[in-house]
């Protein structure tokens, strides 16, 4: 299943003072907690073909016309069929819905400071509340541009649109990837992101050349000061493998960016040269190409701009989930809830905070008037357990006047700190619809028990005599893929792979067919599914049970010993089943043990005997051996991340980690089914060129991956990135030359990792064929066939390969040949057949008759599913977040081992091999601790202080912040019980270690990490070095 870590973290903030004195002393109060590392996600070939068949990318879809000024889930939809059938989503916990007020200006006029004295807070307080009152009123942002201003400067190439994405681990800095454009453009500071939030797609402008910063190396040189700081040179700037994504928390978040704010007028003469002035100007395509060239001019710069202008609102505006600030509002109210009897007057013309549990989010105002009676109520007799409660919010309005945005409150989900609502409030968020499907929907689907029908056999070829298995993680229902393999004379092999065919059961233009596409994906969330299709068709009829004859759309390749397709034959077919394998039962025969009562194996269907499929499994082993090798001598790159699993009570309440790993098992069934995709695209691409629905997967941020070939060049290792073979090839000397270290290669991995890009859909009608491939799999074609029942560009193709197997039919009947092949699905494609006027009609005929979608439409569909694709990735990365959080809470701490990947005087960067996840320990002014920073040796000594520090001025947290102290005494005491019990000591037992800690760059530590949050703030997972003292 597709692994990527979430990007979880709060961001830094200091404290709103007024005066010169408060101003002084807040440079010297520092508010930081940990975070993690932003870790990309690649879909190499292991994350494709895993997308074909686990139990569990995209950019928000550009308007197609720029007067679309506001974007709904109604204007993403992908077809001319309205989504009347669909039901609404949900209702999750007890949800209070109103509609929309008119906002009142004169309240942020009063409510809001200036935004370069204000951050975003990390921990809830009341000091905005008393900033706020009789602030003045002031312009913050400037107006967005027009809509004729902006199809003007698109048109002449002064501005660009592209989709606003923001740093997780500083909200001050957000990115914008320009089709084209090889580097992303920063947008520095909340005056230069000018109201756009994440997902939103905007319009932006370049800043003058001057004032592009430059671009800091994977290691960074420790002569360089950042920006916002005020210490020495070197004394922040960290030993670092981490690229721009690792921003310092001490980084201001309101008003950097008006350094590098620049009217729209303004520009060097450079820019306007190269960009703006030139007559010969034409159109938006032209100043990427120009812009490219400026940056293979300067390539040591970083391009920067600011936004003029939001042209699509992301949907997540509608659905900000979050907490209220419950504490701070009495805090800032003077009253204490617990001591208080009488209740408060709430006027409308006041507000309370909600702070998103995203930190890629701002914190919102929510206005008093539009609170549900539900809220007000607590709120006035001063519940402080209103605050635990997670709720969700819609952005309502966001005034040039106002460092904030005003919302309403939409949802109520329950308690933060338990796992029920925090599921609901991921699924809310990422709008996925779990409701019943709608009556209309299941009206076309046939009752169970089901058989096929007579007719429906005799169109087929009937394959029920032939030895047909799946094999498939042991707890999934949905199963959509089959295998087989015969052995030819010679030396051949014919290997099938057989896929549900659930076209036949959604049929276009129905509404089942209408309420999957607007489902789009299947969501995995390990114990709990929410499907695209209805169970009755997802898990029954459709699935390819043991047993049971079933409909199956059918590839047979004829392969020789080297893995060369000699031949091969697409056709609708029926088969049935022998037996469910699981992964673990196939490693079994792989491995050679072959004891079917010993290993608890399936039943077993039909006239076969378990020699059979112990002879096929391992015979489609040794194949798949020999295609994976080939397609990576063929430049295929295979990048593995890490991931934890989880093992969960009867309850469905996750208490401890598993390690996960891959199998060969899970190997041989990738290996075909990506041979399947690469087949059904190569068919439909042909057939219908203009309207055929492929997956592409671009080449890597080019300055991303210069700056990890960098870091590798510094440490001695060579990377060559020039493609996507040689980077496999590198990679691959680097693991055998490292293969004493695991934990390091994979950190390599990870980090290998960030420079891809998503994979997403597209329509090849709309992109150069230059453009069609997959940089990871090496593969000029690619789409996703093999999961039609939990995708639905699965079941497009399907009608495309459909389609195209009829109209091949016609065609030989037109010509009454004798041939027995199609000319359109065979190995051998016949492009004069396909261009002549016969077989234009004929493919438009068919076309017709299977739903083969427009160009338009087509496009709509790879948009929306793209955005459904990433959602759901979300949701799974979010729930592993949280499982991994339950177990922490359940454990209160769990020591670890971890290695240093980012050292600094302030904080170090730490990677957790265990659980795949990073996070950062900050240990600069902390009660009863010292960290001396030795800039000529790039070390770290923390020790311990025994005395109070003496005067001086600022904050100290305690040392229990950063550091989780055990006394010698009580590990001994520990052990000694331990021992008693089992006799036997823990190997992979994690020892405290001892003041003073020497640490530098790669160096292996032993930290703790616990739960954060929950009740009383966003989730999180913090990180404390694990130390043994006898002074607590």
């Amino acid at each position: 299943m597709k692994s990527a870590s979430a990007e979880q973290s709060a961001n830094s903030a200091e404290r709103i003072e007024n005066g010169d004195k408060d101003k002084k002393k807040k440079r010297n109060r520092p508010h930081r907690r940990s975070r993690n590392s932003s870790v990309g996600c690649v879909e190499d070939t292991r994350v494709e073909a895993l997308d074909c068949r686990a139990s569990g990318s995209s950019k928000a879809k550009d308007c197609s016309s720029s007067s679309k000024m506001d974007c709904s889930i109604e204007s993403m939809r992908a077809s001319n069929v309205a989504f009347h059938s669909v039901p609404p989503p949900r209702s999750y916990g007890s949800p209070v819905r109103f509609h929309s007020p008119e906002v009142s200006k004169q309240l942020l006029s009063k409510s809001c400071p200036d935004p370069r004295d204000c951050e975003q807070s990390p921990r809830m307080n009341g000091d905005l509340f008393q900033q706020i009152d009789g602030t003045s009123q002031r312009k913050i942002f400037s107006s967005h541009w027009s809509l004729d201003a902006v199809n003007e400067a698109l048109e002449k190439g002064e501005a660009f649109k592209a989709v606003f994405r923001v740093n997780a681990h500083n909200r001050n800095e957000a990115y914008c990837k320009v089709d084209g454009v090889p580097t992303d453009i920063l947008i520095n500071g909340n005056v230069g992101q000018n109201r756009a939030v994440e997902g939103d797609t905007v319009v932006i402008k370049l800043d003058p050349l001057s004032l592009w910063p430059k671009i800091k190396g994977f290691v960074t040189e420790n002569v360089a000061k950042p920006d916002g700081t005020n210490s020495s040179p070197g004394k922040d700037e960290p030993v670092s493998l981490l690229g721009r994504g690792e921003i310092s928390a001490e980084s201001p978040v309101m008003g950097q960016g008006a350094k590098n704010c620049v009217s729209r007028s303004s520009s060097t003469p450079l820019l306007d040269s190269c960009l703006c002035s030139s007559s010969e100007q034409k159109g938006n395509g032209s100043a990427v190409e120009k812009l490219c060239g400026i940056l293979s001019s300067f390539p040591n710069k970083r391009p920067t701009g600011q936004v003029v202008a939001v042209v699509e609102k992301a949907p997540v505006r509608d659905s900000i989930v979050g907490l209220l600030d419950v504490k701070g509002w009495i805090q800032y109210k003077g009253c204490n809830g617990k001591t208080s009897k009488s209740p408060l007057f709430l006027s409308d013309e006041e507000y309370i905070q909600l702070m998103p549990a995203d930190p890629r989010f701002p914190r919102l105002i929510v206005p008093f008037h539009v609170l549900p009676g539900s809220i007000r109520a607590r709120l006035e007799s001063m519940d402080p357990t209103l605050e635990a409660e997670l709720v969700a919010a819609q952005i309502m309005d966001w005034g040039e006047g106002s460092p904030f945005p005003l919302a309403h409150i939409t949802h109520m989900f329950g308690r933060g700190s338990e796992m029920e609502p925090q599921l609901s409030a991921i699924l809310y968020q990422n709008s996925v619809c779990d409701a019943e499907f709608s009556p209309a929907s299941l009206a076309s689907l046939p009752r169970a028990p089901w058989e096929v029908p007579g007719e429906e056999i005799q169109r087929r070829k009937d394959l029920r005599d032939l030895c047909v298995f799946t094999i498939d993680p042991s707890t999934a229902s949905d199963l959509d893929d089959a295998l087989s393999v015969q052995s030819l004379p010679g030396g051949f092999f014919r290997v099938g792979v057989h896929i549900a065919d659930v076209s036949y059961f959604v049929l276009p233009d129905t509404a089942l067919d209408t309420e999957a596409q607007f489902r789009s994906t299947s969501v995995y969330m390990l114990r709990r599914k929410v499907p695209m299709l209805p169970p009755l068709l997802s898990e029954n009829v459709g699935s390819l049970s043991p047993g049971a004859d079933r409909l199956a759309f059918s590839i047979f390749w004829d392969l020789n010993r080297e893995g060369d397709v000699t031949d091969r034959w697409i056709g609708r077919t029926v088969i049935r089943s022998c037996c469910k394998l699981s992964y673990d039962h196939a490693q079994d025969i792989i491995d050679g043990k072959n004891d079917v009562a010993a290993n608890g194996w399936p039943a077993l269907h039909g006239p076969f005997q378990w020699s059979d499929v112990i002879r096929s499994v391992r015979q489609l082993y040794e194949i798949s051996t020999t295609l994976r090798q080939k397609r990576f001598r063929n430049g295929a790159l295979q990048l593995e991340n890490s991931k934890p699993g989880f093992l969960f009570d009867k309850h469905g309440v996750p208490y401890d980690f598993l390690l996960y790993c891959r199998k060969p098992s899970n190997l041989l069934v990738e290996e075909f089914m990506l041979l399947a995709n690469m087949t059904a695209a190569e068919v439909i691409s042909r057939a219908y060129p203009d309207s055929a629905l492929l997956r592409r997967h671009p080449e890597p941020n080019m300055r991303k991956l210069k700056e990890f070939e960098g870091f590798c060049s510094k440490h001695g290792m060579e990377l060559d990135v020039s493609s996507s073979g040689q980077f496999q090839e590198s990679l691959e000397k680097l693991t055998e030359n490292l293969k004493d270290d695991s934990v390091f290669v994979d950190i390599l991995n990870n980090y290998a990792i960030k420079p891809m890009q998503f994979a997403s859909y597209f329509c090849t009608g709309n992109m150069d064929v230059a453009e069609w491939g997959h940089y990871a799999l090496a593969a000029p074609l690619y789409t996703h066939f093999t999961s039609p029942l939990r995708r639905y560009p699965d079941i497009v193709v399907h009608r495309a390969v459909a389609a195209a197997l009829e109209a091949g039919e016609l065609l030989l009947k037109q010509k009454s040949v004798g041939q027995v092949r199609s000319c359109f699905t065979g190995i051998r494609f016949d492009k004069n057949a396909a261009e002549s006027m016969e077989g234009k009609e004929a493919l438009s005929f068919a076309g017709l008759k299977h739903g083969v979608p427009s160009t338009e439409v087509v496009s709509d569909i790879a948009a929306h599913c793209n955005e459904r694709k990433f959602a759901a990735r979300k949701v799974k990365d979010a729930c592993d977040k949280l499982y991994t959080w339950c177990v922490l809470k359940k454990k209160e701490v769990f020591p670890c081992k971890a290695r240093v990947m980012n050292l600094g005087s302030r904080f170090m960067t730490i990677y957790i091999s265990k659980l795949g996840i990073e996070r950062r320990i900050y240990y600069d002014q902390i009660e009863g601790l010292s960290a001396e920073w030795l800039e000529a040796t790039s070390s770290l000594i923390i020790d311990k202080l025994y005395s109070k520090r003496g005067g001086g001025r600022g904050y100290f947290k305690p040392l229990k912040e950063v550091a989780y102290l055990v006394s010698p005494c009580d590990l001994c005491v520990a052990k000694c019980s331990a021992m008693s019990v089992d006799e036997t000591v823990p190997e992979d037992e994690v020892a405290p270690a001892v003041f003073p800690l020497t640490v530098q760059l790669f160096s292996t530590i032993p930290v703790v990490l616990h739960a954060v949050g929950g009740d009383d703030g966003p989730l999180d997972i913090g990180a404390r070095l694990y130390m043994t003292s006898y002074y607590k």
